[in-house]
């Protein structure tokens, strides 16, 4: 199979023009309809889904709707085996009729037993079912899901009879036996559909060949990331009471761990007298089908928890209605993969027990309590996450996963030989270790709040700006936020068109601000009602993408550092001149902060003492010299004393008396002109000569609409001033078009793709 990924680039250097994604879609269409006309007469697909229980179903419900859609291309056969057919698991096959799917096949292959040869006994039962049924339907391709014991035995079936397998969610490590089981059903694939791009490096790692791999996301989180804002107040009330509220309650769900029966069966006995002591009301879900369940469901049983009265214990909830659960909860506590991919999309503090999850790729809202083996540290655990709030990961998916599976599935040539083949060079020299071969370019979504135009941007990780978008900044609080919402989520819908996989978003804005929190703590005085300003929940909760924010000084200095003249330099000091006056200093290749976040206020440096007001309060600071304010003030001071113009020069009764004026004039040969940006340069200059003093960076550069016209001046004056000692250090001009842009897509760009787990 030639693959999507290897596509694009090619394309687009041959043709030019038109736009990669378009040009994707072109040849993706031609192709789809050579391979159909060359797997025998326009044919459609033949897929067959096999689901196992209510969890791996969530994940292919998404994928089965989106091939329903497409009858042209795909016929579809469902498969039904496993604990959806067991009344003591609430007979969840019920949920596959509700959604309005043909059930083609039921499979009882469960052997009753508590221990792990019951398990055994439920793998041989399937493998002597599934033949007959697979020779009945004669399926193109077999999707499987995950890590079940069932799922090996699909899996073991499929590729015996040389029937194509497509597993879902290979290449994840979490840490009992299902990793045994989940590697098993990769070496037994022929195309993977992976959530993660650490998913997708350990499939390449297991000699997968990377063009049958597809990262796509999860797919349950297509419906996740649109589920929150429906009416949950009556779901809420329904499995636990009128009375409850939501963030008030806790949603449990605990399974066994197979290769230590007794110890998960312990660890659930501690987790149930720890929530009966933190007293909240708690939906409590029957574990899954694995050995020691039965041993589970008595211990609840025992403690009385299905008649205590802050308890609500279920065998199944439909997972429409359980997703507003997990939305809404205070905390979810248990070992569920649900607890550390799912909820992470809401934000939901998860408290996640034992080993049987180790090792998933987790956003931060998910505290690890590996050795649940006291009451008392799962009710500390308890006591730390109920309530929180944390940013939205989108680490397993962005939503946009089914429409990818499903041009994955059209591109599958049926005339390709069956036998897999694997790829067995080391993973950094697989093509994937190159971005432009990629399809999707990663990319972030960049904010820029500046006193009189608010942009948002798609930057990509090279530090190209795909797509820009511009409004004027509204005035007041209110207007400011709704606009920054509108113009993200535009971007963010503009960005799955334009191919790019959006990783997060960072802001820049004037003022004093909290990176940590993603709060503006004290704004300038050209952003109105931007005070104690928590920028970072309300642009995760709408675009559920984690968020970042700084100080647009600090933005310019990161993007020196990511995409600019301060790349793999260890210490230097940034300092723009526009408006304002601001700056960013970076120390052994990191961001100075401060303690109270104030550093890098280079503006408001004080090179006299008897000089003019500045903005800060305070008077004689590089601001109140060299700003674009200050040479404003002084231009219209000029011009009101009719000393500004000379002649070729002219100012429009419309056009207000700015600083470029008074630019153009000192050009023209004004001396007066001349001698205050002589005046202001020189404040820079010396303000440039106190860093050189304190910071001794190894480079100095200069930003913003100003800066070449100061450049000279400010190096004449360290020549003067600076110890001989720090006079070679250079300073250049930036030469990045939207530094604040840029800085806002590096927190981003360098957080997630550096991010280690």
């Amino acid at each position: 199979m030639g693959g999507p990924y290897a596509q694009s680039k090619a394309a687009t250097e041959k043709h030019g023009g038109g736009g990669p994604e378009e040009l994707y879609f072109k040849n993706l269409s031609k192709r789809n309809k050579q391979i159909m006309e060359k797997n025998g007469n326009n044919r459609k697909l033949r897929v067959c889904v096999a689901t196992c229980n209510r969890a791996d179903y969530s994940k292919l419900a998404p994928i089965m709707f989106g091939i329903k859609t497409e009858p042209e291309f795909f016929e579809l056969d469902v498969v039904v085996l496993g604990s959806h057919l067991i009344d003591d698991y609430g007979n969840t096959y019920r949920m596959i009729e509700q959604d309005d799917f043909d059930i083609n096949t039921r499979l009882h292959t469960i052997v009753r037993g508590e221990d792990e040869a019951a398990m055994v006994e439920s793998v041989g039962l399937a493998l002597v079912k599934l033949p007959d049924v697979l020779n009945r339907l004669k399926p193109d391709i077999m999707i499987v899901h995950g890590d079940r014991f069932d799922a090996l035995a699909l899996a073991t079936s499929a590729a015996l009879m040389n029937i194509r397998i497509l597993h879902i969610e290979g290449g994840e490590v979490s840490g009992t036996i299902d990793d045994s089981i989940r590697h098993a059903i990769t070496k037994l694939a022929h195309y993977h559909v992976c959530c993660t791009r650490s998913a997708e490096q350990h499939l390449i790692s297991m000699c997968e060949d990377h063009d049958r791999i597809l990262l796509a996301g999860c797919p349950s989180y297509d419906k996740l990331l649109s589920a929150k804002n429906k009416d949950y107040m009556s779901i809420i009330r329904m499995w636990l009471g009128d009375d409850v509220k939501s963030k008030d309650y806790i949603v449990a769900l605990q399974h066994p761990v197979t290769t230590d029966i007794k110890h998960s069966i312990k660890m659930f006995e501690l987790t149930l007298d720890a929530l009966i002591s933190f007293n909240k009301r708690t939906l409590v879900l029957f574990p899954n089908i694995d050995a020691g369940s039965k041993e589970m469901v008595r211990v609840m049983r025992k403690k009385g928890i299905e008649h205590h009265p802050n308890f609500r214990a279920v065998k199944h909830v439909p997972f429409d209605q359980f997703i507003q659960l997990v939305a809404h909860a205070g905390c979810m506590i248990g070992n569920s993969s649900c607890g550390v991919r799912e909820v992470g999309a809401f934000g939901t503090p998860v408290i996640n027990l034992g080993t049987r999850q180790i090792g998933r790729e987790t956003g931060e809202n998910v505290l690890h309590v590996r050795d649940a083996d006291t009451q008392d540290k799962i009710l500390q655990a308890l006591h730390l996450q109920f309530g929180k709030q944390y940013p939205c990961s989108k680490i397993y998916g962005d939503g946009n996963a089914v429409p990818r599976i499903l041009k994955f599935l059209k591109s599958i040539d049926l005339q390709e030989p069956l036998q897999k083949k694997f790829c067995f060079p080391p993973v950094k020299e697989n093509i994937s270790q190159d971005i432009d071969h990629i399809l999707e370019t990663l990319s972030a979504l960049a904010v820029d709040l500046g006193g009189t135009n608010l942009r948002v941007a798609i930057v990509s990780m090279k530090g190209e700006i795909v797509k820009k978008y511009t409004q004027f900044n509204p005035k007041t609080y209110e207007e400011r936020i709704n606009l920054i919402l509108q113009m993200c989520v535009e971007a963010a819908a503009e960005a799955v068109k334009l191919n790019c996989r959006i990783l997060g978003v960072g802001i820049s804005t004037g003022g004093r601000v909290n990176p940590r929190e993603g709060i503006v703590l004290h704004s300038t005085k050209l952003i109105q009602e931007w005070n104690s300003v928590d920028l970072r929940t309300p642009l995760s909760d709408t675009l559920h993408l984690p968020v970042w924010v700084d100080n647009d000084g600090n933005c310019a200095a990161l993007a020196e550092r990511k995409f600019g003249q301060g790349k793999g330099l260890e210490n230097f000091v940034t300092l723009i001149t526009g408006t304002g006056i601001g700056g960013g200093i970076i120390h052994q290749h990191e961001l100075i902060h401060g303690s109270s976040f104030c550093a890098a206020e280079l503006g408001h440096l004080v090179v006299s003492l008897d000089g003019p007001d500045c903005s800060c309060g305070s008077h004689g600071c590089i601001e109140a010299y060299a700003s674009g304010m200050a040479l404003q003030r002084e231009a219209k001071k000029l011009h009101d004393e009719d000393l500004l113009l000379v002649e070729g020069m002219s100012v429009p009764k419309d056009e207000a008396v700015g600083a470029l004026h008074l630019i153009q004039a000192a050009k023209l040969g004004n001396a007066k002109a001349q001698s205050i940006l002589r005046t202001a340069g020189t404040a820079l200059g010396l303000g440039v000569v106190n860093i050189l003093h304190t910071m001794n960076p190894s480079l100095v550069i200069l930003s913003g609409v100003l800066a070449s016209h100061y450049i000279h001046i400010v190096k004449d004056i360290i020549r003067q001033q600076a110890l001989s000692s720090v006079q070679d250090v250079d300073v250049v001009v930036s030469d990045l078009v939207d530094p604040a842009l840029l800085g806002a897509a590096s927190m981003v760009l360098d957080y997630t793709t550096r991010r280690i787990y």
